[in-house]
């Protein structure tokens, strides 16, 4: 036909396939039933009989998609399978089978940067010490996370290492938590667009998401130290090459057991549930809840 037999649009986060019926070019009508997406065989989204056109529609890591990272490049790829049905008349065939391979490939290079990330204080107080100020920081990693990252140009498919951290000089005992982190193109967290990273008092939900592999680092180091990794992302529509990180550190005494309100949870995709650096798995219920505030 004058149609592509197939077309495909390579979108942020999902693929969209068009397969004219007319797959040959001969005229003859191939049975939607018949084609399939990726080795999971995922079934067409919808159909279009005004245009004879079956619409599969997958997040980039569905169907049991690949993914290649290269120098310059993340290369998505997946197969169209057209597997026809048997005849009327089984001694007969009337069509082959067909494999199409499907690829979107998504440039990597001049999309994400970051500049050093400052720290922030805040001030601490008790019934037992005065008032004083504690130093929170927030750094940014090598791999090892040995030392503090030397330059801050990243790459899609790259993952930031950040290590949050407060000075305890005087105080008894603390232990960190990273309550929020929310992403923006400019400074503040309340510009838009933005993208929070962890949320409700310590749950990591960038982790939550199908293509990432974002979670707290555990054991931690130190009680004073808590450590994550992000895989590293930009904003849709824009080519600006700065993101802005802004995240609410808080710290409780050592000895005080984590609960809803002070943890850091990770989604564990294998066990399909939320899992805390320390502390009972039940201080993360609220995370697939969305809700973790006191009923008080």
């Amino acid at each position: 036909s004058q149609q592509q037999p197939v077309m495909v649009q390579c979108q942020e986060a999902q693929l969209v396939v068009t397969v004219h019926r007319d797959l040959f070019g001969t005229g003859r009508l191939v049975n939607a039933a018949d084609l399939t997406l990726g080795p999971a065989a995922c079934k067409h989204s919808s159909l279009n009989p005004a245009h004879n056109t079956v619409i599969f529609t997958a997040g980039l890591h569905e169907c049991g998609s690949t993914v290649q990272i290269t120098p310059d490049s993340l290369i998505y790829r997946t197969l169209l399978n057209y597997d026809p049905s048997p005849a009327s008349n089984p001694v007969i065939i009337r069509s082959n089978p067909a494999v199409i391979p499907i690829e979107c490939h998504y440039p990597r290079r001049e999309n994400v940067s970051s500049n050093a990330i400052r720290p922030t204080w805040a001030p601490f107080s008790s019934m037992l010490s005065a008032e004083e100020r504690l130093v929170f920081s927030l750094r940014l990693m090598n791999e090892d996370w040995s030392a503090e990252r030397p330059f801050t140009g990243f790459q899609l498919g790259d993952v930031l290492n950040i290590q949050a951290e407060v000075g305890t000089e005087s105080h008894v005992p603390l232990r960190l938590f990273v309550d929020s982190c929310v992403a923006t193109l400019s400074p503040g967290t309340d510009s838009s667009p933005h993208y929070t990273i962890i949320d409700f008092n310590g749950c990591l939900v960038d982790g939550r998401s199908d293509d990432t592999s974002s979670a707290f680092i555990t054991p931690r180091p130190r009680e004073d130290m808590l450590r994550f990794k992000i895989d590293v992302f930009r904003f849709a529509g824009d080519t600006r090459n700065l993101i802005y990180i802004t995240c609410h550190l808080k710290v409780t005494p050592a000895d005080q057991a984590p609960d809803p309100l002070n943890k850091a949870c990770s989604f564990n995709k294998a066990r399909n549930t939320w899992a805390p650096v320390e502390g009972t798995r039940d201080i993360c219920s609220c995370c697939e809840m969305g809700n973790c505030e006191s009923p008080a």
